[in-house]
């Protein structure tokens, strides 16, 4: 599920920066948080999988053509968070003031102010906010609450307040401040309203006492010792963990290693032991025309990289984990750091505690062997050279989005990482990192001269089937479990249970692309759940004992030596997925399945047939042809795929 951050144009950047860190760090692995824009909220069918959506403090009131898609999800049971707001409660009125719908005056077509009303308290929601710099005064405030629990330096503005609820029944006080001397107010609130639950703050709750813009004001205007901060800091999470409670989600457990990690931790550049030269190749690849003995820094669009030899490893890591305990904002993740391992040499498993580098080299060259890739595969074969970090913002954007590094890395070259800080997925979508989640990017590279552009759209489809296959492996599931694993178009791996019905997604494949100088480089994401823990469906879940004999090391293996020949043959024929489409059939989900077409006005009722040998499209036959529409061919970047509803939908 997710946990959606409006991130409009009112939204204040600190605010959202700060609500994305903190609910990050509290709720992985159990919901995937992520920023939602404007047009995604008026356009995308976000409600069904939001288990809360959150507004961060605005420049002023929450005015928009978004409002009544809010009050609809809060009416029909969603969870909704306010931080930084103020609100009214109104007695319901039939004239035209507060309480009425019928006037809005000086709003752009469409725009009205958010309103919920409370049917049990008979009572209108109005929210305000008065957040301008020119006009509002920034202060630290104490909060204090129910359990007398004082919380020093939160961050509040002037201005907002709640008026008119202290006398509303079924209201929870999260806590209370004084705003003014001998004024005790109401700081937080939780309410149901509807069939929903909405959670209210004045004060940013979300910003960490160790940060811009709280740190210099507590150092500023309170005398609070770095102790007193420290156990407000503390007791500031547990606040705002327990009102993410109040608004029914699953809260991890704050003992769970995954809480730890709060910014990027440095990456290993390794090589198979078997083949020592590649970092050094790699390194000279990246720092031409200077020798990649000479690489300490390389600056890109995105990230600046600074290198580091292996003996440095032990104090940097230190250092970085240190760092890592504080929920920090993300525009501080700079620079990204990589240890070098030249000449074979592979980092302890003490200091990559979550991935034993040594184990899965072996365990891929075990796994090469027994598919028969020849061991003078050039320069290297898939897998064998790996950057690997413990905890990374995305495998994907790393690549995808540094154009320079991205052009000069030899391939093929694998990136994993055991946790993501901002994982992606397909469109708007983010890959949800929890911890026994297997998540990589696969760096290839093809030449336009001989691999037509149009064939690309199949490399989907080709890397989504070795996944299926390498979990029916012996190292992984074993062919009898591994049939539970299973493909739905266009890139999503499903587990199918007992019921036939009973579909759960595991995982899921990403392919982006770049095109220079004559040259295609193609950036293959994946993210399977392996040994995730219920509630999240996992690998492990599939088979009785599987944990025990399942490994991240080892389905990865699995997944390159699968993969490898399999792009060997698709590179060779140009692109044509013909030698694969039997195969990829037998493993999907779709065959002669009736879905209803939205696309199309009226809808259309439609089965699947198969899938195009030219464009690699979804063919579909009308159930009722009209003349001249035999087939209807749909796009897998133009349409998303609602199986369990059995909808064909627009995807923009």
């Amino acid at each position: 599920m997710n946990v959606l951050i409006y991130s409009g144009p009112e939204v204040l950047q600190p605010s959202l920066n700060h609500a994305l860190a903190n609910l990050r760090s509290i709720l992985l692995p159990h919901y995937t948080v992520q920023p939602i824009t404007l047009h995604s909220l008026t356009t995308q069918p976000w409600q069904s999988s939001c288990a809360l959506l959150v507004l961060p403090r605005s420049r002023n009131r929450f005015v928009s053509v978004a409002s009544k898609q809010v009050k609809d999800f809060v009416e029909a049971g969603g969870a909704y968070l306010m931080l930084g707001t103020g609100a009214t409660a109104i007695p319901r009125s039939g004239g035209l003031g507060l309480g009425s719908t019928s006037l809005s005056l000086g709003l752009e077509a469409g725009e009205t102010p958010l309103k919920l009303f409370d049917k049990f308290n008979n009572v209108y929601l109005m929210f305000d906010d008065d957040a301008h710099d020119d006009r509002v005064t920034q202060k630290v405030v104490d909060l204090k609450t129910p359990n007398d629990d004082v919380i020093h330096g939160i961050y509040a503005r002037e201005g907002t307040q709640f008026i008119g609820f202290d006398d509303l029944k079924g209201l929870d006080i999260l806590a209370r401040c004084t705003l003014k001397v001998g004024e005790d107010a109401i700081a937080g609130l939780s309410m149901d309203v509807s069939k929903g639950r909405v959670a209210l703050w004045g004060p940013n709750i979300e910003y960490s006492l160790h940060e811009e813009p709280v740190s210099s004001i507590i150092s500023k205007s309170t005398q609070l010792s770095p102790e007193d901060i420290k156990a407000s800091e503390k007791l500031r999470v547990k606040l705002l963990r327990a009102t993410l409670t109040r608004l029914g989600l699953q809260v991890p457990a704050d003992t769970e290693p995954a809480h730890s990690i709060s910014r990027p931790l440095p990456q290993f550049l390794t090589s198979t032991p078997e083949k020592p030269t590649i970092v050094s190749q790699i390194l000279d690849a990246i720092a031409a025309p200077r020798p990649g003995m000479q690489l300490a820094t390389f600056k890109d669009a995105n990230d600046e990289f600074y290198f580091h030899p292996l003996q440095e490893s032990s104090d940097l890591m230190r250092s970085s984990r240190d760092a890592a305990k504080i929920a920090s904002d993300p525009s501080t993740w700079q620079p990204k750091h990589i240890i070098v391992c030249r000449d074979g040499a592979l980092p302890e498993k003490d200091i990559t505690p979550l991935f034993d580098v040594a184990f899965f080299y072996k365990v891929l060259a075990a796994a090469r062997d027994k598919v028969d890739i020849p061991k003078t595969s050039q320069p290297w074969g898939v897998g064998e050279a790996l950057l690997y970090g413990e905890a990374i913002t995305s495998t994907q954007t790393m690549l995808d989005k540094n154009p320079l590094l991205l052009s000069q890395l030899p391939t093929p070259l694998l990136s994993l990482a055991s946790y993501q800080l901002a994982g992606r997925g397909r469109g708007s979508n983010i890959w949800l990192s929890p911890s026994g989640c297997l998540q990589f990017s696969l760096l290839l590279r093809v030449s336009l001269a001989t691999f037509p552009a149009n064939k690309l759209v199949f490399l989907q489809y080709l890397f989504a089937l070795a996944v299926v296959e390498a979990c029916r492996d012996e190292t992984v599931l074993g062919p009898k479990a591994g049939e539970q694993v299973r493909l739905k178009w266009p890139n999503d791996l499903y587990a199918v249970g007992e019921d036939k019905d009973d579909l759960r997604k595991i995982g899921g494949v990403l392919v982006n692309t770049s095109f220079s100088g004559g040259k295609v480089d193609i950036v293959v994401g994946c993210g399977l759940n392996v040994l995730n823990l219920p509630p999240i469906t996992s690998l492990a879940q599939l088979q009785p004992g599987a944990r025990e004999r399942l490994s991240v090391e080892k389905t990865a293996a699995a997944i390159m030596a699968k993969f490898e020949p399999m792009w060997t043959v698709f590179t060779q024929n140009s692109g044509s997925f013909a030698p694969f489409m039997d195969l990829y059939l037998k493993r999907w989900l779709h065959s002669d399945q009736l879905v209803t077409l939205t696309t199309t006005t009226p809808h259309t009722a439609v089965r699947i047939v198969g899938i195009t040998h030219d464009h690699g499209l979804l063919r579909t036959t009308p159930e009722r042809p009209a003349l001249g529409s035999e087939y209807i061919d749909l796009q897998p970047d133009g349409n998303s795929f609602d199986i369990m509803a059995g909808l064909i939908k627009a995807k923009s």
